[in-house]
């Protein structure tokens, strides 16, 4: 499941995508993917192509909520709970802080404070 949605995402263009194992840390999914879309059309685009292609590939639904606005997605597939996100609303969750481990989210800000870096240098 994992594996479909995260192609899904990728072939939809989110952005950002982090995975966080939740195993032995909470009951309610395996795990948890947060992603970014740049604009609420593509926040909800991308939630809805994701739900249609779980329906299509496995047969089950998910539980989808917040498509209408567009600022943030949540799909429920049972094992993987999907987040999708404004870039503006996940900054302000702050979602990979509640539920990353400390060390994991070093290295993500590490990870991203090196693309800044390189996207601010003059080519």
């Amino acid at each position: 499941m994992l594996t479909r949605i995260l192609s899904s995402l990728d072939d939809d263009k989110a952005e950002d995508i982090v995975t966080i194992d939740l195993r032995g840390r909470s009951a309610m999914a395996d795990h948890m993917v947060i992603a970014s879309g740049r604009n609420a059309r593509q926040v909800a685009s991308i939630a809805e192509h994701l739900v249609d292609r779980l329906k299509q590939d496995t047969g089950r639904s998910a539980r989808i909520e917040g498509k209408d606005t567009g600022d943030w997605v949540l799909i429920d597939t049972d094992d993987v709970i999907v987040h999708v996100f404004r870039p503006e609303v996940r900054e302000f969750y702050q979602l990979e802080k509640m539920w990353m481990p400390a060390d994991a989210l070093g290295s993500l800000r590490a990870d991203a404070a090196r693309e800044a870096s390189a996207a601010a240098m003059p080519q």
